[in-house]
């Protein structure tokens, strides 16, 4: 996946983005008259969780495009962590739409990604088609959520705190607490596989010399985030989809519903959806149904334009680095212990990285 260079509103800053048309998983440029969707993922997991949205042949009648946003995946641009959050990291992504030359979209985001995608159509409303918010964040980050995010830092700092001699316990206990939130007991063969892509790119840019960058990007940026005023909110002139996966244990459905009817209040064209069983990202571990969802709801609203037919195959950009990972293709669940397995790869790749990395 290419590497670009963007001028940002902090200055120069390098991006990793993925970029797909019906017919290419690796294009260079939009097909032009062909809506594109543009995905925005949570905190960190970076681009490969879409995997099963550029797998869909449904989803790939519309041009795809992600990015590695700050502090994730192989993208290099400095992240200040006193005042990054949702403002900067909106622009971003509009910034790369800008260079890339993609008029207004459909976006989709993710947890974290959900707020950015709110704000770029606060920020530009004629450049957004519609929003699906999934497993948004809530209003105001609840306390014991907040808590939650500090101890996994705390752990992370004592794991890392002798790069020479990496506490493996804490780092267990950091790895776990996130996992908790994030997937319940709900692991599949794909979302194993992506915790593992991604344990070694958050070594590399969490710990130990950026533990600035951490803290703004895992912490901060959940913190310094008050609820838009209404006013604002009413410059959003799109159909926008909170959905809500039953089983996400940071955020119970009260905080959707409270999102919801502020959208309402402001005149926004919004619904809620629920998908059943599904954790936090459920995207993933629930992608047959959440793919389902996005379908019908971007097609909903595509009105007017004109989409290819359904491709007969497709392959997404991601699959041979998830397949040398482990992924099987038909997503079947491993009865291998995958937990320790796991532990085993955090740790091993922990050691050799620190040190290198102080």
């Amino acid at each position: 996946m290419p590497l670009i260079d963007l001028e940002t509103s902090t200055g120069p800053g390098g991006f990793r983005y993925t970029l797909s048309t019906p017919a290419d998983a690796n294009a260079e440029a939009i097909v032009q008259g062909t809506p594109t969707l543009v995905l925005i993922h949570p905190i960190a997991l970076g681009s490969e969780m879409f995997h099963p949205i550029y797998a869909d042949p449904r989803l790939r009648r519309f041009n795809l495009l992600t990015m590695d946003l700050r502090g994730h995946g192989s993208t290099s641009a400095t992240v200040d962590p006193h005042t990054y959050g949702r403002e900067t990291a909106a622009k971003d992504v509009l910034h790369l739409m800008d260079t890339l030359k993609i008029p207004a979209s459909h976006l989709m985001g993710v947890s974290m990604g959900s707020c950015i995608a709110l704000q770029m159509a606060i920020f530009a409303p004629e450049r957004v088609l519609s929003i699906c918010m999934f497993s948004p964040l809530p209003l105001i980050e609840p306390s014991e959520v907040m808590a939650g995010r500090q101890e996994i830092w705390d752990c992370w700092m004592e794991a890392f705190s002798n790069p020479q001699n990496v506490d493996s316990l804490a780092l267990k206990d950091a790895m776990i607490g996130g996992l908790q939130g994030t997937w319940n007991n709900c692991q599949t063969n794909l979302s194993k596989v992506l915790t593992a892509k991604t344990v070694p790119d958050i070594i590399r840019n969490w710990a130990p010399k950026n533990y600035g960058l951490f803290h703004g990007v895992a912490v901060n940026f959940f913190l310094n985030r008050p609820p838009h005023p209404v006013e604002s909110l009413g410059r959003i002139h799109c159909p926008l989809a909170v959905v809500h996966c039953s089983e996400d244990l940071p955020y119970p459905i009260h905080h959707a519903q409270e999102l919801l009817n502020l959208l309402q209040s402001a005149g926004v064209d919004a619904q809620l959806f629920t998908i059943d069983d599904a954790p936090h990202y459920g995207n993933v571990t629930h992608f047959e149904e959440a793919n389902d969802l996005l379908y019908e709801f971007f097609l909903a609203n595509s009105k007017g334009t004109t989409l290819p037919p359904v491709p007969p195959s497709v392959e997404s950009p991601f699959l041979a680095d998830l397949v040398r990972l482990g992924l099987q293709q038909d997503d079947e669940e491993s009865d291998s212990d995958g937990d320790s397995s796991l532990t085993g790869k955090v740790l091993n790749l922990s050691r050799a990285d620190a040190r290198d990395r102080d």
